[in-house]
């Protein structure tokens, strides 16, 4: 029995020799760790803390308070790791490492630094897309701007950044949905002067085409968002083609409303006092060839003498 005994009292006290050497190691594997974090080399100084870490778990009590600084430690040193990739313009890997530091911190307790973290990877694609776009690679920006919003759905610079993207690559169907969504979310006079423009641009396709409807459709949805006043005149133009007499004078009337100073003001009056003499309206019809008179319109003053 006390052969028992004096084995066990001799265990106890290798595992207490072994418990105090291994406490060591691991305080010294965290001293270097230290020294590495203080020189600015993160890698070293995070799989130093990693190693000391599982040394003071294996310690039990005695090892608790290095548990806790290694902790502590541990998501700040990936975090470094992070910002030094975001600055390399290493968007990827930092968008990883961040992702990587919200976890660890969340793990070990550090719900602060998580919430940072999570909060800086919209941020980085934010970039990561803002420099693919000054890049040409409108592909590649529309897929960061996707992902922002996919982690921040109201994102409304990320909507209108996407359009510009997909707008770039000739998608137009898509950047008009990514307009529509930034509008929505804080961005409408970017938003709508874009799409004010593209419903525009569209228009004037429409009509060189000699597809009249479309024109007057695209043209309108333009004006609804930009009130430009040439839509108004694309419209009218549009009309008039299609043989839409009184439309095309509506249209045309909005325009000279809307622009009264245009350079083209004259010809559009007198446009419009041909469409009303056509349609037997010889009042209205002297009424807008004077217009063109007084805009300067030589061939108006014939028109209106031979009324007269």
């Amino acid at each position: 029995m006390k052969k028992i005994l004096v084995s066990l009292a001799a265990l106890f006290a290798a595992a207490t020799m072994l418990s105090a050497q291994s406490m060591a190691e691991a305080t010294e594997t965290a001293k270097l760790a230290n020294e590495s974090l203080g020189a600015g080399e993160y890698a070293t100084a995070l799989k130093g803390f990693q190693e000391a870490l599982k040394m003071a778990e294996a310690c039990g009590d005695e090892g608790l308070e290095l548990v806790a600084t290694c902790k502590d430690i541990i998501p700040k040193t990936i975090n470094a790791i992070a910002k030094g990739l975001l600055q390399e313009k290493k968007y990827d890997e930092a968008v990883a490492k961040f992702q990587e530091t919200a976890a660890v911190a969340k793990e070990y307790g550090d719900e602060e630094l998580a919430a940072k973290a999570e909060g800086l990877v919209p941020q980085v694609l934010m970039q990561k897309g803002s420099s693919l776009l000054k890049a040409h690679d409108f592909a590649g920006a529309a897929d960061a701007f996707t992902k922002v919003l996919e982690l921040d759905p109201a994102n409304g610079n990320a909507a209108f950044q996407k359009g510009e993207a997909l707008r770039s690559a000739g998608k137009n169907d898509e950047a008009v949905e990514a307009y529509k969504l930034a509008a929505e979310n804080g961005q409408e006079k970017n938003a709508h002067s874009r799409l004010g423009s593209m419903f525009l641009s569209s228009a004037q396709t429409q009509l060189k085409a000699k597809k009249f409807a479309e024109a007057i459709k695209d043209a309108n949805t333009a004006y609804e968002y930009s009130q430009n006043a040439n839509a108004l005149y694309i419209a009218g133009m549009a009309c008039q083609y299609a043989s839409k007499t009184n439309d095309a004078i509506k249209y045309f009337e909005q325009y000279l409303d809307a622009a009264p100073t245009a350079k083209n003001a004259g010809q559009v009056a007198y446009t419009v006092g041909a469409l009303y003499q056509n349609a037997k309206n010889n009042a209205k019809a002297k009424e807008f060839y004077q217009k063109a008179v007084a805009a300067g319109y030589a061939d108006a003053q014939k028109a209106l003498a031979a009324l007269k």
